[in-house]
């Protein structure tokens, strides 16, 4: 199965990669595809909606704090 999760990046200041990762990898473990980027304290966002959509239809389940930032953005607005 695979889950739409946050990946951490940063050392001093958290930043996160909004990858698509195998649920029994760890949550720093090697993601299948990086799909987006997420700045909590710029509150800064960066989604590649295409790959999202396509992993979603695919059967892949967001993390919470994944789906929030999602609804935010509106990504799914644009699903069939």
């Amino acid at each position: 199965m695979v889950k739409l999760r946050l990946k951490r990046c940063g050392r001093k200041q958290a930043v996160y990669r909004i990858v698509a990762i195998d649920v029994r990898s760890r949550r720093e473990g090697r993601e299948l595809r990086k799909v987006g980027f997420y700045d909590p304290i710029k509150n800064q966002t960066y989604l590649n909606v295409p790959v999202i959509l396509y992993f979603l239809e695919k059967g892949a389940q967001p993390t919470e704090t994944v789906q929030d930032i999602l609804k935010k953005a509106e990504v799914f607005k644009f699903s069939p």
